[in-house]
């Protein structure tokens, strides 16, 4: 391996580590502000309704789950419509550390059913120009990555 490659390769994790964290952050604050739609079906609704508020849309997943076909459709037709309407889309791995970031408890014991996390929704509404460091990161990085004919990004979150 040359410097130069070793160099791209050590820029590149960096650059990834630096996107986690800004998600990380952005997820805090958008809960924190009521900006985020949590759930494949409420994702769907808010697009359908509402989509010049959606800045940008997560589809998290573990390896584990790469098989189901129902929900690879599902990320399809969401992918789709985030394209259709200019909408960044971020693909994510992780789920116990979205879990923990999002205040989801460690186990449901049968109690209550578990939130899907599998498709959240950043929004912006029109009346408000919130701005985030966290998503000027992560549109800067969503950017990047169309540049690169990479259309959908991934990162993955790291547990602590």
């Amino acid at each position: 391996m040359t410097l130069e490659e070793l160099v791209a390769c050590d820029n590149a994790a960096q650059k990834m580590q630096t996107v986690s964290a800004a998600v990380e952050e952005l997820l805090v604050a958008a809960q924190r502000q009521d900006r985020l739609t949590v759930g494949v079906y409420e994702s769907a609704k808010l697009m359908n309704v509402d989509p010049d508020s959606v800045v940008l849309c997560l589809l998290a997943i573990d390896e584990e789950e790469e098989d189901d076909i129902a929900l690879q459709i599902h990320f399809t037709l969401i992918q789709s419509f985030c394209c259709d309407n200019d909408i960044d889309i971020v693909r994510v791995s992780g789920m116990q550390r979205l879990a923990q970031l999002l205040g989801e408890p460690a186990e449901t014991q049968g109690t209550t059913e578990a939130r899907d996390l599998h498709c959240l929704l950043v929004t912006n509404p029109h009346t408000d120009a919130w701005k985030s460091h966290g998503l000027v990161e992560v549109a800067s990085y969503c950017e990047e990555s169309r540049e690169n004919n990479q259309w959908v990004p991934y990162i993955s979150l790291q547990e602590r």
